[in-house]
């Protein structure tokens, strides 16, 4: 089986929303924003040929996504088990029965840039599966997971998230002052 962490952290943003927390995941060890990077890479290379090269390429695409406002994910939501509720749910075609893992790197919402998958859960295991970026078709299934939880794990670690005082996406990123960012 798969192991699911969460974890809040503060908010990147300043001005409105900076007080709040963001819900992080990490899957097996890797935090997702990590393992989504990962899965575009080469999607974005292709993409962007000649414009972002090395590791400005990297930094676009490691702070592609953002993770989501931990008040909309933690308990008593059934996000991630995979009932979203009214605010999560699509049905004009883009979401495809896919509920948002993570939201968008530059603007904080996750309608604009969303990490999709589909979540099934049933009394034992919680799946995610057909992981997306609806704002690329093209992409297609990104090359994600699957990833099977245990549930009674699963839930547990969901009710009881580990409470940080950075988000540790900070640590993948050069600071703005870099002058090799």
């Amino acid at each position: 089986m798969d192991q699911a962490v969460f974890f809040t952290h503060p908010n990147r943003a300043h001005g409105p929303g900076a007080a709040l927390r963001r819900l992080g995941i990490q899957v097996n060890g890797e935090d997702l924003r990590l393992i989504a990077a990962e899965a575009t890479r080469d999607l974005w290379r292709t993409e962007l040929s000649g414009r972002y090269d090395g590791e400005k390429l990297w930094r676009f695409v490691l702070d592609q996504y953002t993770d989501l406002w931990a008040f909309e994910l933690s308990v008593p939501s059934r996000l991630l088990l995979g009932e979203p509720d009214e605010d999560h749910r699509r049905t004009h075609g883009l979401w495809d029965g896919r509920t948002p893992l993570l939201g968008c790197g530059s603007c904080g919402h996750w309608e604009c840039w969303p990490l999709l998958a589909v979540i099934s859960a049933d009394d034992c295991i919680v799946t995610w599966s057909e992981f997306a970026q609806p704002r690329r078709e093209q992409w297609g299934e990104l090359l994600i997971g699957p990833y099977t939880f245990d549930r009674a794990a699963y839930e547990a670690a969901l009710a009881d998230p580990e409470v940080l005082d950075a988000d540790p996406g900070w640590a993948w990123l050069p600071s703005d002052d870099d002058p090799n960012a």
